[in-house]
């Protein structure tokens, strides 16, 4: 049994550490009161219920545009409607709370869950430092899948389709469809949840606007994209794509065949079905979808790293030894260059110049990803020890 201090296991101090992150960024804005992305994200709100076009510019509110479905604008409503000092307190404890409940629920003990945290933390301040919406997004996918794994498929659709229509990422947890035991109520659940999830906002806007918006939304998103391919302009587009137009310097390569590369080498590993079985094969799966989702997208930014690192922190503390000799490596790479390398902690000349020029800050998740899919392809899981006799062994993974 892990030891105690002042009454609280190494995991219990892990998860107080994620909330003084929280607060301690939220305590940094009282006194450098620039909190753009909450604007963006407040004024959504009330934007929406107003039937303001979301759209558009909005300057007197912030100094971005939004680009989440007009959903997002009704989720955010409690964290718009105190006071926005207070509204932003609680939106960066909420996506504390999210991410560290998902952890809780991941069939691992809690030394690997501690490890897990432990791995993630940087990459959880660069995402509350800017407000963002990515933790959660994280903890969603997560929350998908083990509800898949507890047959919970309404729940698992619903959870789906609320995070894609505000953000598409968690779109990716319709591959869990595959694990489901349940399939025909899956399709239905996910068929309803979207009629129903769509409709939502009319309790507070009116249907013309609200059409008008689905319209602009997909519209605005590709305008982004197409923003994120200047290669001198951009904060974003930290992905295997981004980083080949900043080695050609050629920034009219479509994203087209990169997308359709990576759906086909998602997909391979899936048509393994006797491997469903084994519980690290779709814990993996779950692993490799928390990466490919931020690694082939234009809007990749510093915050968005997150996810992956979830992902790739996951498959690193299922494994039997998680710091073997390479894997140390990976993580060290992991901590300088995504984790540190687009912050102040590098110089500006060598985050600039090198890290951000090159994208590297995605260089060590696209090395873990091809990995994990080389892994998900060729090893049989079922094979191993049981997964369970691994993940949940009390024993030390050091």
């Amino acid at each position: 049994m892990e030891k105690k201090f002042l009454r609280l296991t190494g995991y219990q101090w892990v998860q107080v550490l994620y909330i003084s992150v929280a607060v301690a960024l939220w305590a940094l804005k009282l006194f450098h009161p620039r909190f753009n992305n909450f604007n963006v994200f407040r004024a959504s709100f009330y934007n929406l219920t107003n039937q303001v076009n979301l759209y558009a510019a909005h300057p007197a509110q912030h100094y971005d545009y939004y680009y989440y479905g007009p959903l997002f604008g009704l989720f955010f409503a409690p964290f718009a409607l105190p006071p926005k000092l207070i509204g932003l307190l609680l939106w960066e404890l909420a996506n504390a709370v999210a991410l560290l409940a998902a952890v809780h629920w991941l069939p691992l003990d809690e030394r690997r869950k501690k490890i897990l945290l432990l791995l993630c933390v940087i990459e959880f301040a660069n995402s509350a430092f800017s407000e963002q919406f990515n933790p959660m997004i994280a903890a969603g996918i997560i929350f998908t899948f083990m509800l898949v794994e507890k047959g919970k498929d309404g729940w698992a659709a619903l959870l789906t389709v609320l995070g894609a229509l505000m953000k598409l990422y968690p779109v990716v947890g319709l591959a869990f469809f595959l694990f489901s035991k349940s399939k025909g109520r899956f399709v239905i659940y996910t068929a309803v949840s979207t009629v129903v999830l769509l409709a939502l906002p009319l309790l507070f806007t009116g249907f013309d606007f609200l059409t008008a918006s689905y319209r602009e939304w997909l519209p605005a998103v590709s305008h982004k994209n197409m923003i994120n391919h200047d290669l001198l302009a951009r904060s974003q587009d930290i992905c295997v794509m981004g980083i080949v137009r900043d080695f050609t310097q050629n920034p009219n390569i479509p994203d087209f065949p990169f997308l359709v590369a990576a759906a086909v080498i998602f997909a391979l590993p899936l048509l393994r079905f006797s491997q469903y079985k084994s519980e690290k094969f779709r814990l993996q799966v779950l692993a490799t979808s928390l990466i490919m989702v931020v690694i082939f997208s234009t809007g990749a930014e510093n915050p968005t790293f997150i996810i992956p690192l979830t992902g790739i922190s996951l498959w690193l503390t299922m494994q039997e030894k998680p710091f073997t000799r390479a894997n140390i490596i990976l993580i060290i790479f992991l901590m300088i260059l995504t984790g540190l390398g687009l912050t102040d902690a590098i110089p500006q000349g060598i985050r600039r110049d090198i890290i951000g020029k090159y994208g590297m800050k995605a260089w060590p998740c696209i090395v873990a990803w091809v990995i994990i899919t080389w892994q998900l392809m060729f090893k049989d899981f079922t094979a191993e020890e049981t997964s369970s006799a691994v993940l949940h062994s009390k024993q030390d993974v050091v």
